[in-house]
């Protein structure tokens, strides 16, 4: 009696399961499902000297802007450092689009475990905040295109920032019902300018809305880490906007 090799056997098993089944494989067969961890990798400016530089100036002239505001100057200092923290965010981000501020990111490594070893976690705390990504960076230019859409003027976008400086729902306010009035007034402003400036287009104001809305999923650290770290190293940023509202300047 003759002993049937291993490798034959496995043959037989395998050639057996592909008659049984075969139309099963092919249609229950799916193509690999495509990795998104593209859209999650680190990325940082092409040319971050003459970026950060432009981004600076729009930073400045966004707490200019503010402190130039009479009504913003009548408030607590507490509460103007408040309401600085809760929405230079936005602010900026407007800024970027009133002035088509464009830009481009490339890829960026990661230090290796060994590096942050060899580095005795020296910029341990560096390493907690959020670094910017690509999935992050297409969100904010997601958000430029919708203001640049929308075409709006200096008065416009004037107008849409007090609503947001203006903001009465921020924690630790002193000032909040003359900060909520405050907000109204822009409102209504922003929505008879936008009338006039528009008055055969009912729709304008609720698709500025909803592109202002747009602006709170960009997150204080994309833009910190994207636009400022590269010429603030460690400093904190809230710092220095606070010498910058403070300042006499």
């Amino acid at each position: 009696m003759s002993r049937s090799l291993p490798g034959a056997i496995l043959f037989n098993i395998l050639s057996q399961a592909d008659i049984d089944e075969p139309a099963k494989s092919k249609l229950n067969y799916l193509p690999p499902k495509r990795c998104h961890c593209e859209m999650h990798r680190i990325v940082r400016l092409k040319t971050p000297t003459d970026t950060c530089w432009v981004a600076s100036s729009v930073l400045v002239k966004t707490v200019y802007f503010m402190k130039s505001l009479p009504a913003f100057q009548q408030l607590p200092p507490k509460d103007q450092l408040v309401l600085l923290q809760s929405c230079w965010v936005p602010l900026f981000i407007l800024g970027l689009a009133q002035e088509h501020v464009c830009f481009e990111v490339e890829d960026t490594t990661a230090p290796s475990m060994l590096q942050r070893i060899l580095l005795n976690h020296q910029d341990s705390k560096g390493s907690d905040r959020e670094q910017p990504t690509m999935a992050g960076v297409q969100k904010l230019k997601t958000c430029l295109k919708k203001f640049w859409n929308l075409d709006l003027s200096p008065k416009e976008y004037a107008y849409l920032k007090g609503t947001m400086i203006f903001n009465p729902d921020v924690p630790g306010l002193q000032a909040a019902p003359f900060i909520n009035s405050l907000q109204q007034e822009a409102q209504n402003a922003l929505g008879e300018v936008l009338l006039l400036l528009h008055p055969e287009d009912q729709r304008c104001f609720p698709h500025v809305l909803l592109a202002s809305s747009s602006l709170k999923s960009i997150t204080s650290d994309l833009i910190t880490e994207l636009f400022f770290r590269p010429i603030i190293g460690k400093a904190h940023l809230l710092d220095l906007l606070a010498d910058m509202l403070f300042s006499r300047c």
